[in-house]
């Protein structure tokens, strides 16, 4: 994200003394929590891996197990080019079985795998998947292309997608290779093209798609001054997607710059309070559509961390989940991400559970 778009943003350690202003009690620190998206990588200066995750997870919310997603890290520096992207998921396997020693504590990070392969390989692209597979020690659940795109803000990515990926003929062809394999798709897109991925959910229902970030309201750029606008385009866009059954959303996200709330530009902090009033609108938006069996809490970590701490986050969803009963919120918090991404009770469920269609 460019800075003429989004402000300077803060690096890493400059995060960590501007997050350290503000401190609050966790709200029901015994509620299980599987955080169904965060990231790991290394571009010195800035590192977001397995002791900076432990940090978070372990600020005081009962975090049993994690989802690591795609965000183009350690891919091999050599070999066939579209095999590289299988370096991440061998780089988060072995996250993975580090914690699964249990030298870290009882919470199982990385539990589930999320990769990237270029689906506009077409059939070609079965290769790669298998070698994700075989690299994911039984933790690779499926791939995220990200096809996020706007004509004037673009992808604001550090790996730009095309335009209309969602439709192309090649990459349609290789979406179809996922539900054979047992894959679901990630979906990262912005509310302009929820339309696409309704298409798309229509044209391939039986392959599970998780809809990330909350299907991206943006609020910077053409979009600032107008959210309600947003609001209303971005909502019909969701409830075209909700009537496809193999479309779950995630809740998060919304700490993102590009949201345009604009929290990382405080000089202290917001409290959880603060961040659930202003996101409330959005979560409540998308239980009403998809309903908690379909919609699943994400810290977006360490992306999110540009508008607070992680303990924070979890405090501002449990606020916003107060109203929900004590089976949607344990849905919520852990129920959906366990059956989207096939664990149980934090460890990984055997392969015959490849393939499971979302209820």
């Amino acid at each position: 994200m460019s800075d003429r778009i989004a402000g300077k943003l803060r690096s890493m350690s400059e995060l960590d003394i501007w997050l350290a202003q503000w401190r609050e009690e966790v709200i029901e620190p015994s509620l299980p929590i599987i955080d169904a998206h965060h990231h790991l990588w290394d571009r010195p200066p800035e590192t977001y891996q397995l002791p900076e995750l432990l940090a978070d997870i372990g600020s005081g919310h009962d975090v049993r197990a994690t989802v690591f997603v795609q965000c183009n890290a350690m891919y091999r520096a050599d070999g066939p080019e579209e095999m590289r992207c299988v370096g991440e998921t061998e780089y988060v396997n072995g996250i993975a079985a580090a914690s699964a020693s249990g030298i870290y504590g009882p919470q199982r990070l990385c539990a589930a795998i999320v990769g990237h392969a270029d689906l506009r390989l077409g059939a070609a692209v079965i290769p790669v998947l298998q070698a994700h597979l075989r690299a994911g020690g039984g933790r690779f659940r499926g791939i995220r292309q990200q096809a996020q795109h706007d004509p004037v803000l673009g992808a604001m990515s550090r790996v730009p997608p095309p335009p209309g990926l969602l439709h192309d003929s090649g990459f349609r062809r290789g979406f179809a290779e996922l539900a054979p394999l047992g894959l679901s798709f990630d979906a990262w897109v912005y509310f302009t093209q929820l339309p696409d991925l309704a298409d798309l959910a229509r044209a391939f229902a039986q392959t599970d798609i998780i809809l990330n970030h909350l299907g991206a309201p943006l609020g910077i750029g053409p979009y600032a001054g107008r959210r309600d606008e947003v609001f209303r385009q971005w909502a019909d866009g969701l409830q075209q997607l909700a009537r496809c059954r193999n479309v779950v959303v995630k809740l998060g996200g919304l700490g993102m710059p590009s949201y345009g709330f604009g929290f990382h530009e405080r000089a202290v902090p917001a409290s959880s309070l603060e961040l659930a009033a202003a996101w409330r609108p959005y979560v409540e938006t998308c239980l009403d559509l998809f309903g908690p069996d379909r919609c699943l809490f994400e810290s977006n970590f360490p992306v999110d961390r540009q508008s607070c701490a992680y303990r924070t986050l979890w405090n501002a969803f449990k606020h916003m989940a107060a109203g929900c009963t004590t089976a949607e919120r344990t849905a919520l918090f852990s129920g959906t991400a366990a059956r989207v991404y096939r664990l149980g009770n934090g460890q990984v469920t055997g392969p015959e559970k490849q393939g499971a269609a979302l209820g």
